[in-house]
């Protein structure tokens, strides 16, 4: 079986092979009716903002309404499927996440194949993770936690979103590369998670940054370090977990994929007034309120991201052995 980035590069190779007129038409009719964005999550989810957010643009820039549709379930998979029967004219888009390179090795039976079926549009934002713990833990620095962690294995619970989410899959990798042994406690969403490390019947999570910020801010949580690979400018006193365990790198992240086979001047012409967006202070200040910086770059970018944490969180999450719930 090739490997996630083989099979894109593949893939994209595929697309440009199309006859070229035929493509120019579609672009130059498109859109000629509404388009609908495709969520996996509920209304008021960040996701679901941030899909909302940029259909408000797309629709401003390209004279059509677009219409963003929630489809919950099964751990986004079900909006997934949508997309891929949908037809490949770029009239129905996905909202895809961090969560969708997860679920390619997370569920074993999926009816499609997101890295083949779905093509890459635009990144649109990544969120950090923040190492959150309960002021009640003793541990003030990451070495100090790592040190009580393995000298109390299996007594600190671990809080995520649920199994296979962007916080569980961060934390296994956390336990992975430290070699501690904590016990995974998985919740229904970051708000009750969050409510319970904050009450201390959980120990720590790697949550979201603009679900904790407030909390962190508050003291009623402790920050030990944020997770991307850089510092983040919300919290910048905070160091990155790469400091301590180098080569750590976790976030969240969401962009749009289309149906595989649309016209590779839609997903461009999608792709120019995306990152046009991306490029615009108001909407760049609105995505900073979410907690999340600007994801801009090619389709060729966003597909070779999706293809590298595909293949990065299925070594994770066959080390931990995650089952879907």
């Amino acid at each position: 079986m090739k490997l996630p980035r083989r099979t894109f590069l593949h893939l994209a190779a595929g697309v440009a092979a199309l006859p070229a007129l035929s493509r120019f038409a579609w672009a130059q009719a498109y859109p000629t009716r509404p388009v609908r964005i495709i969520v996996g999550f509920p209304p008021g989810a960040t996701a679901d903002t941030l899909a909302r957010l940029m259909g408000q643009w797309l629709s401003e820039h390209l004279a059509q309404p677009v219409i963003v549709e929630n489809r919950p379930g099964a751990g986004t998979n079900l909006a997934a499927e949508v997309v891929v029967r949908a037809p490949a004219d770029g009239h129905t888009l996905l909202l895809t996440t961090s969560v969708n390179t997860t679920n390619t090795t997370l569920y074993e039976k999926l009816s499609f194949d997101f890295i083949r079926d779905i093509a890459p549009v635009a990144g649109i934002s990544r969120e950090p993770l923040v190492m959150a713990v309960t002021p009640a833990l003793p541990s003030k620095a990451v070495p100090e936690f790592i040190a009580y962690a393995k000298a109390n294995p299996g007594k600190l619970n671990m809080a995520s979103a649920g199994n296979g989410t962007g916080p569980h899959v961060a934390g296994e990798l956390f336990k992975m590369m430290a070699s501690v042994d904590m016990v995974h406690v998985p919740y229904r969403g970051s708000a009750p998670a969050l409510t319970d490390l904050l009450g201390g019947q959980v120990q720590v999570m790697f949550a979201p940054m603009t679900a904790s910020i407030g909390y962190i801010r508050a003291g009623t949580l402790r920050a030990l370090a944020v997770a991307t690979a850089t510092r983040s400018d919300a919290l910048p006193g905070i160091p990155t977990l790469g400091d301590f365990l180098p080569g750590y790198e976790a976030s969240v992240w969401t962009g749009l994929g289309a149906p595989r086979g649309t016209p590779i001047e839609i997903v461009d012409k999608l792709n120019a007034e995306i990152n046009s967006g991306l490029a615009d202070l108001t909407f760049k200040a609105r995505l900073t309120d979410l907690g999340g910086t600007v994801l801009a770059g090619s389709p060729a970018d966003f597909g070779r991201l999706i293809a590298d944490d595909t293949e990065k969180w299925a070594k994770v999450v066959k080390f931990a052995g995650i089952k879907p719930e």
